[in-house]
């Protein structure tokens, strides 16, 4: 059951991170200074209430595995899963909020989308290997 739900989370989250890499982040370019405040507004409160659920569950996952089963693949995969937690409150929630205040959004959304490589590497070495290589 509960590879079941880890294989969901872990690909659904892997394939959100790469749709917001090659597709959302992207298309910010496109946007007045005026019209991104209005659609970043939207955008980062309804994408939360798909990612943090998602993420929660893969957090809670990465712990019952690495409490009831620690093995060096499931060590590996809860020191993976907190680096997407520190990152994403470290980096890029604050350049999301940086977005709203800067007048200079589209410098931000450069830095976002460049800095958020690292998400997309986490979150797929996460899928690969629990998924493909474990």
């Amino acid at each position: 059951m509960i590879e079941n739900l880890q294989l969901a989370i872990d690909f659904g989250l892997v394939v959100l991170i790469w749709m917001v890499q090659l597709l959302i982040y992207p298309s910010f370019k496109y946007f007045t200074n005026e019209s991104l405040s209005k659609w970043h507004e939207i955008y980062t409160r309804n994408i939360t209430f798909i990612v943090a659920p998602m993420m929660i569950i893969q957090l809670i996952i990465s712990i019952y595995l690495a409490w009831n089963d620690l093995s060096f693949v499931n060590a590996i995969y809860f020191a993976l899963v907190i680096l997407t937690w520190v990152t994403t409150m470290v980096i890029y929630v604050p350049l999301h909020k940086k977005i709203d205040l800067h007048p200079d959004k589209k410098e931000t959304c450069i830095k976002l989308t460049k800095k958020n490589w690292l998400r997309v590497v986490l979150w797929t070495t996460i899928f690969l290997l629990m998924h493909l290589i474990n």
